[in-house]
């Protein structure tokens, strides 16, 4: 029975589906029972086999054997052979279900849990409704899984019938029923109703209560009452390590980074989910480096073996600063200690390396991985693509339908992005026309997003307004600044002015809106406007989000902001950046001022080119590595023109490969040339 049918119609539909046996094999007809032993022994051995069997094809051989001996009635042999099913193949489950004639407790029992762990919600409800039809009356291991499914559904009204039948078997102080009903509470966001039944707790102050508590703490963190969850922690009569979690991880979850450190330092113990809550949430928080020397502490010197959530946590923390070296070292740990490159590292890998600019050994991973998900596929199209290999990520996509599933939007977001960097308008636009007409997929404001910047790159700012005026939706804040961008690329000023205009009215306190606008007026040298925008962000408060560079060395990133001075080697740094710039002079290198939007000399703009933090970052990769080591850098906003026309001869000039990730995409700068072909 599928999940997807309408959760308010529980209709109880049961088929008559024959049960079809192959013949067993000789192995278990040689285990049949003595016809001399009586029925408990009988009974006895047919439960043994069915604990014993490691197939479905295994469980419907001994299924025959149990018809063949009239024991298909014997509840308790069904009970068992449901519950062994329901591991296997659960549509079985069902089928010797169906057949049973008449379920008690156990039986249904046996089915409800099975549904439930399998996620089949609405079956495990509709089940339920069976149960109670057929006045068969649930008991306390009945309610938990039925609770559990009603939270999967997220259907609060059913979850207070169910609290009424409850309340009716009085059922409502059982340990077991009462963690569950407010765990269930929880997770369809009704934390009151969660802290009602808690507080009516008779039990809670008991020390065996500590799992009840942990729920209710957690809930309330999940539930972004923090403070609830900080007051109940601190009276909690037993705490043990799922306690001290909880709150990290609720804490990490509200930005209360440092108050989440505190807590992890004062606990006397810690165990492999300790460590991946908090390597998670530094993670998440931006602390991209301290989650990657917590992850190295783990695994070094407290010797505790990561798990999978720890591995993929670690691996992102890498992807998102571009930490080469150290997500390789990751990759050596998930090799020397027995993962399998199952569904979630291996996409964890793909990512990483994609990412990190090493495309190639993320095409490695994915081709050695035997069970891929429409994600995995997304990643490395996705990776092809923004690495400038356009036909690749074509036909990667191909092979993905061709593997029969159908693409999803994020499939078709990863491929339609690869077209925009390889400036493939017809195909772009074939491929969009295809998600909805094809594919089902409804476009959502991140494909149009998308379109806008396939037209502007290709200097269509004609049809990319057009696009933008026909869209089903109100533009929003990312379609009208690609409109920007391309605009201010081909030096369309009206259309610029336009696009920046409608960018203030969405977002009037967001500096992308001032900057661009601020950009414009720069670029036609009307500088009394520029400066009336500045002062405009000055009054309201905003400020410009700074533009920072990274390089990774010998494990450590290494970050740089425009006129950087803190460098330990900041001495070494302008004097091999001031080289470089006189060599690429030579070979024909020209500063573009353009790029620089002041109304100062040309010598003033030359030097404030001259100290781009992707510049310093280059710079320092050269006096740290020795001749032909590759050089990786990331950048947190799009690379400059003048700063990308430097790499390509310092490529050249230095015999050295560039590889600079900007927020766009990334550029492999190579004997004087770029892989976007100065398509950016």
């Amino acid at each position: 029975m599928s999940n997807g049918r309408s959760v308010s119609q529980f209709k109880i539909v049961i088929p008559s589906i024959s049960n079809h046996f192959k013949k067993p094999n000789q192995n278990l007809i040689n285990s049949a029972p003595n016809p001399n032993q009586n029925e408990n022994s009988i009974e006895t051995h047919f439960i043994s086999l069915i604990h014993a069997s490691k197939t479905t094809l295994q469980l419907q051989q001994i299924h025959s054997r149990i018809i063949l001996h009239s024991l298909s009635s014997n509840s308790k042999i069904t009970t068992q052979l449901i519950s062994s099913a329901s591991r296997k193949s659960i549509d079985y489950a069902l089928s010797s279900f169906r057949n049973f004639k008449n379920p008690n407790l156990f039986v249904f029992n046996a089915l409800i849990r099975g549904l439930c762990e399998n996620s089949c919600f609405v079956s495990t409800i509709e089940h339920f409704r069976l149960m109670m039809k057929l006045d068969v009356r649930p008991d306390r291991l009945t309610f938990p899984f039925v609770l559990k499914s009603i939270a999967g559904l997220n259907v609060k009204w059913v979850g207070d019938l169910v609290y009424g039948g409850i309340l009716r078997m009085g059922l409502e102080y059982d340990d077991f029923v009462r963690v569950s009903l407010v765990d269930m509470y929880v997770k369809v966001e009704l934390l009151g109703h969660a802290l009602k039944v808690f507080d009516e707790s008779t039990e809670r102050n008991k020390l065996e209560s500590v799992l009840l508590w942990n729920v209710i703490v957690n809930g309330c963190c999940k539930n972004g009452e923090l403070k609830k969850a900080l007051e109940l922690f601190e009276v909690m009569p037993q705490r043990n390590i799922g306690s001290w979690n909880s709150m990290i991880n609720g804490l990490m979850r509200n930005g209360e980074v440092q108050h989440a450190v505190e807590f992890f330092d004062r606990m006397e113990e810690r165990n492999v989910v300790s460590w991946t809550t908090f390597v998670h949430g530094l993670s998440q928080n931006g602390m991209q480096e301290k989650a990657l020397e917590m992850f190295m502490k783990m695994v070094k010197e407290e010797g505790i073996r990561a798990n999978e959530l720890t591995i993929v946590s670690a691996l992102s923390a890498c992807a998102k600063i571009g930490a080469l070296e150290a997500g390789k070292k990751i990759h050596d740990y998930v090799l020397n200690n027995g993962f399998q490159l199952n569904v979630s590292v291996g996409t964890a890998l793909v990512d990483m390396y994609a990412k990190c600019g090493y495309i190639e050994s993320a095409s490695q991973v994915f081709g050695e991985m035997k069970e891929k998900s429409i994600r995995t596929w997304s990643v490395m199209i996705w990776g092809w693509g923004i690495h400038g290999h356009v036909e690749k990520a074509l036909r990667y996509f191909e092979m993905l339908k061709l593997t029969g599933v159908k693409p999803d939007e994020v499939a078709f977001l990863a491929i339609l992005t690869a077209c925009s960097h390889a400036g493939q308008v017809d195909q772009g636009l074939q491929l969009f026309d295809s998600m909805k007409h094809d594919n089902s997929v409804q476009p959502t404001m991140k494909h149009y997003a998308i379109m806008v910047d396939l037209f502007g790159r290709a200097g269509q700012l004609k049809e990319a307004l057009s696009f933008i005026q026909s869209m089903p939706m109100d533009p929003d804040f990312v379609i009208w600044g690609s409109l920007f961008c391309a605009c201010r690329a081909h030096k369309n000023i009206e259309m610029a002015k336009f696009a920046s205009e409608k960018l203030l009215q969405l977002e009037p306190n967001h500096p992308g809106g001032y900057v661009f606008l601020s950009n414009v007026y720069a670029g036609v040298g009307r500088w009394e406007d520029v400066e009336t925008v500045r002062i405009s962000m000055k009054d309201r408060g905003v400020d410009k989000d700074p533009g920072w560079s990274s390089i990774e060395m010998d494990g450590q990133v290494h970050n740089f902001v425009a006129g950087d001075h803190s460098h330990q080697s900041t001495q070494e740094i302008y004097l091999r950046l001031e080289e470089i710039t006189t060599g690429a002079r030579q070979q024909g290198y020209m500063p573009e001022t353009e790029w620089v939007l002041h109304n100062i000399e040309e010598e003033e703009k030359e030097d404030a080119l001259g100290s781009h933090s992707e510049k310093l970052a280059l710079a320092f990769g050269l006096i740290s590595t020795g001749p032909g080591t590759i050089l990786r850098i990331v950048k947190n906003l799009r690379i400059c023109g003048d700063c990308h026309s430097l790499m390509k001869h310092v490529s050249k000039i230095c015999e050295r490969e560039i590889v600079v990730r900007d927020i766009k995409r990334f550029h492999h700068f190579k004997n004087g040339f770029c892989s976007c072909q100065d398509y950016w």
